[in-house]
């Protein structure tokens, strides 16, 4: 399997759990919301819009399409902005849970990776 089918594959599998939980503890039953914590509400919808893109931007990958480089590299700056917030948040005092910073960490480092992957693939336009 090619790198570009592993990572575009990933990507669409972590952007549609992220879609499901980050649905879940904004709209789900109340025992889901209380099982997560002290959740950030603006990374909580950050994260669960931003899974669309992610599935768009593996389909993209997987598909060699030229526009999935920029696409990456705009979500994972998107998650190093939302992940500076979050960090200003926590230190003005906010509540958090620390798998929220792991998770914001984990998403970068994914983004930066298939960012990489996509923009050095031979990726192609569209036709």
């Amino acid at each position: 399997m090619r790198l570009h089918s592993l990572i575009g594959g990933a990507a669409i599998a972590f952007g549609a759990v992220t879609v499901l939980s980050g649905g879940a503890v904004l709209l789900g039953p109340q025992s889901v919301q209380d099982a997560a914590g002290d959740i950030v509400r603006p990374v909580v919808w950050f994260n669960a819009l931003s899974g669309l893109a992610y599935v768009v931007a593996g389909a993209g990958i997987i598909r060699r399409r030229a526009w999935a480089g920029p696409l990456s590299r705009a979500i994972a700056v998107a998650i190093a902005l939302m992940l500076g917030i979050l960090v200003a948040m926590i230190l003005a005092g906010s509540a958090w849970e620390p798998r929220t910073l792991l998770a914001m960490l984990v998403r970068l480092a994914f983004w930066i990776i298939a960012a990489l992957v996509a923009l050095r693939s031979g990726l192609r336009p569209v036709g």
